[in-house]
């Protein structure tokens, strides 16, 4: 046979070929075009997460046939290493922090999204801050790594609702207002704040959540990425203003109960306990909105407790929120997975979890009146209308610096053993060359 016979065959072959499956695998996929295909995922999800995830997929494969295969693992983190690099790795990969997923881009093993998804949709359904964050620098150049699904915010101020009622103290919308109920609430005999570092070898932590809080609110978003990325470092003016301005509120006399000293020694989980007293002993508790599951047992969301965004410090800069959550990688291209991952860019692959409490929705088609408690329904209306979010700065830094010495010279600083200008100093050091 001629080569030129050949090649019109091969065309022709190809042409029904995409006649047949479609050039949306979505569609296809709920046509009943991919029925009796597998895709397997892998992740974090264990236990009550792992039920979850299944119920919010379990509507998609009885309409498609397709069935989603999710391996959860507790170590997650070296097991998805050895398959990826093995080159073994799952359809999909549900990464709970982007940073070890930015590794496997460097190397060309995630495929990039926006040459296999309708990037329109995509688009049109993230703000750019998430769009951003999914971006990142492959061999060939920057590559769309991977989509954003369930998530959680952090770097939020709760408080006794009820009580804070009755005092007749006012949500500050501003850092002068916020400022003034403090000077309030010190006046009244109390400490605006309740805070903790203490978390066994993890002891830290919540220091670096504020200092990313506070590089949010205090200079550009680009200079926070530079910061996360190594190219900004901590001796430098910016992150210094940042670490001075919670500063002046953790050391501040009287600004938090117990005093400077009680910080390091008091368990993150305990430290918002004393909200809920009778009298209260502190009034305000900044942390991710999984803190609630510390608080005591029988308070009512909405009635018993509330928050709000941290105020921005600069006009200029604004307030972004700062995010935690679970970004999804592909690498395995086959449509059956395009179809599964398209789906996931829309909220609907959320709904029943956000149904059920534990997920908030990243996606703009969320809609409000799946969250079953007025808490979650605000923090699912603020990240609607947020304007810019950025992921947790410690979980994108590399693990020495943003488990290790991060965590270590925070505490040292606000332990008082270490001076800021020593504890700077000696995390720019310990970040790998």
């Amino acid at each position: 046979m001629r080569p030129r016979i050949i090649a019109v065959l091969s065309l022709a072959i190809l042409a029904a070929g995409l006649v047949a499956l479609g050039a949306d695998p979505l569609s296809d996929a709920y046509a009943g075009k991919l029925k009796g295909t597998v895709v397997t995922m892998s992740g974090p999800f264990t236990d009550n997460d792992a039920v979850k995830f299944n119920e919010s997929v379990r509507e998609f494969e009885a309409r498609t046939g397709i069935d989603i295969q999710y391996e959860g693992s507790k170590e997650f983190e070296a097991s998805i290493s050895i398959r990826i690099n093995g080159g073994n790795p799952p359809d999909v990969v549900d990464f709970p922090q982007p940073g070890l997923l930015s590794n496997f881009v460097k190397t060309g093993k995630a495929i990039d999204l926006s040459k296999v998804l309708d990037m329109a949709k995509v688009k049109a359904n993230y703000i750019q801050s998430w769009l951003d964050m999914g971006t990142m620098r492959g061999p060939q150049g920057p590559i769309v790594a991977g989509i954003w699904a369930r998530v959680n915010v952090k770097g939020i101020v709760w408080y006794n609702k009820k009580a804070f009622d009755a005092a007749g103290y006012k949500v500050p919308g501003t850092w002068a207002q916020l400022t003034g109920l403090m000077n309030q609430i010190r006046k009244d005999g109390d400490a605006p704040w309740a805070i903790g570092i203490e978390s066994g070898a993890a002891t830290g932590w919540t220091a670096t959540d504020w200092t990313e809080q506070m590089m949010l609110r205090t200079t550009s978003l680009a200079n926070y990425d530079k910061w996360v990325a190594g190219q900004l470092k901590f001796d430098s003016p910016e992150v210094r203003r940042a670490i001075q301005q919670w500063s002046q509120i953790w050391f501040g006399e009287g600004n938090v109960y117990g005093g400077r000293a009680a910080v390091a020694t008091t368990s993150f989980g305990d430290a918002p306990k004393v909200l809920f007293e009778d009298p209260p002993k502190a009034w305000l508790h900044d942390q991710g909105n999984f803190i609630v599951s510390f608080f005591p047992d029988g308070l009512i969301p909405g009635e018993d407790f509330d928050f709000f965004n941290l105020p921005a410090v600069n006009s200029t800069y604004g307030a972004p929120l700062l995010v935690a959550g679970d970004i999804y990688a592909m690498f395995r291209d086959r449509p059956e997975v395009r179809a599964v991952m398209q789906y996931f860019t829309s909220a609907e692959s959320l709904k029943t979890w956000v149904q059920s409490g534990g997920a908030l929705a990243p996606q703009k088609d969320a809609r409000l009146e799946w969250y079953t408690n007025p808490i979650d329904r605000r923090l699912g209306e603020l990240l609607k209308n947020a304007k810019a979010v950025r992921f947790d700065g410690s979980d994108l830094m590399p693990g020495a610096v943003g488990a290790g010495s991060f965590w270590k010279e925070m505490t040292a600083y606000v332990s008082g053993t270490h001076t800021l200008d020593q504890a700077v100093k000696a995390i720019d050091a310990s970040w790998p060359k």
